[in-house]
């Protein structure tokens, strides 16, 4: 019994997103540096999902931080030198 409630426990959801316009599933949650992976993202682009309405786009770090998702969330690479200094990636 215990051995299958801790499977529930370190079970992740999959949801389906989109990186670059491309279906893809990811767990739930997961970190920058695997949606990096999972949308190839280059060494030089930097990642960001799409905000609805007035707000800026969240970007996304590429490191260890879990990130929550929703299914249909839409991701988007930039590459990093054509919008220097618009954002704080440190934030």
């Amino acid at each position: 019994m215990e051995d299958e409630m801790e499977k529930e426990h370190s079970h992740h959801d999959v949801v389906h997103i989109f990186i670059d316009k491309r279906k893809m599933e990811s767990p739930n949650p997961t970190t920058g540096i695997a949606l990096y992976d999972l949308g190839s993202i280059p060494e030089d682009y930097d990642l960001f999902r799409e905000v609805h309405g007035h707000g800026d786009d969240e970007f996304i770090p590429k490191d260890s931080i879990t990130i929550t998702l929703k299914n249909g969330d839409h991701f988007y690479s930039v590459q990093r030198s054509l919008n220097p200094g618009a954002y704080d990636r440190n934030r």
